[in-house]
């Protein structure tokens, strides 16, 4: 059995954002996966994986473990790989190092949403997190919309939003909430449990991009904001009884399940002819 070992060395230099998006795209025709997620909670440390099925296309699985104190130690916070098996004889066919695919998969889900949601032409982008997220979709958001002029960063650790602004060319803000009034998208990766993002704070008309919860404790913006939104999913299956940035909003009635209008391939279906010009 001959399983290919992919780093980000190998490939990361062949891709773009555009690419990427039209792979989503083109991921969303298929008929629709099918999905299982473990999580497994150690500490403060979580190991999460997620396994998906396509019929005709393989099947995958996804392990990563988050260890939020891990840039202390200079390690990324999070590790892991993914294993690909053929679809028609179940061989491993390949392992694929994480970061590589938490890369581009996660900040282009990002950007396909922006680019099938917010206005067609932003001008101003906060990014709300300063970590490898954060540094990844500044790249893809500025290669997605070149209408894009201001970026600016917001980090707890204000010396962090310092270190990146100075490495994209993009400045660090101390006040969130000016930050979110003053952006056309405000793009959150954090690993927060209580909001940080409010809805008094967002303008009409803001894209708000919301990527760190991953567990049913988590969540980035409170229920002013979500109830004032048109809110949309990458995924049904791995975000309504999954993220609390959902469950808890749902629990306590502040939104109903309606208020969730669609996810990807709902939008595809819908957004073709845009997609396709």
């Amino acid at each position: 059995m001959d399983i290919q070992f992919i780093k980000s060395t190998d490939a990361d230099h062949l891709m773009n954002w555009q690419m990427i998006c039209d792979a989503i795209i083109a991921g969303h025709k298929l008929p629709k996966a099918t999905l299982g997620d473990q999580f497994l909670d150690c500490g403060n440390k979580t190991l999460l994986s997620r396994a998906a099925a396509i019929q005709g296309l393989g099947q995958g699985v996804k392990s990563v473990t988050v260890s939020p104190d891990n840039p202390q130690r200079n390690l990324p916070t999070v590790q892991g790989a993914m294993l690909i098996f053929d679809d028609e004889t179940g061989t491993p066919k390949a392992m694929i190092e994480s970061d590589i695919v938490t890369k581009w998969k996660t900040a282009g889900d990002s950007v396909l949403g922006a680019k099938l949601l917010a206005n067609p032409e932003p001008e101003n982008l906060l990014i709300v997190g300063a970590g490898t997220v954060g540094d990844n979709l500044i790249d893809a958001y500025r290669a997605i919309f070149p209408s894009i002029k201001n970026v600016s960063i917001w980090n707890r650790t204000f010396k962090n939003a310092e270190k990146l602004a100075t490495k994209k060319d993009a400045h660090a803000v101390e006040n969130l909430a000016e930050a979110c009034g003053q952006n056309d998208i405000v793009s959150a990766a954090t690993y927060c449990l209580e909001p940080l993002i409010k809805g008094e704070w967002i303008k009409p008309g803001t894209h708000v991009d919301l990527i760190g919860a991953f567990k049913a404790d988590m969540r980035e913006a409170d229920d002013a904001l979500l109830q004032k939104a048109r809110i949309f999913v990458d995924s049904f299956e791995t975000t309504v009884d999954h993220i609390g940035e959902l469950i808890i909003p749902l629990a306590s009635g502040a939104i109903e399940r309606s208020a969730v209008l669609g996810d990807f391939y709902d939008l595809v279906v819908e957004c073709h002819s845009e997609l396709t010009r």
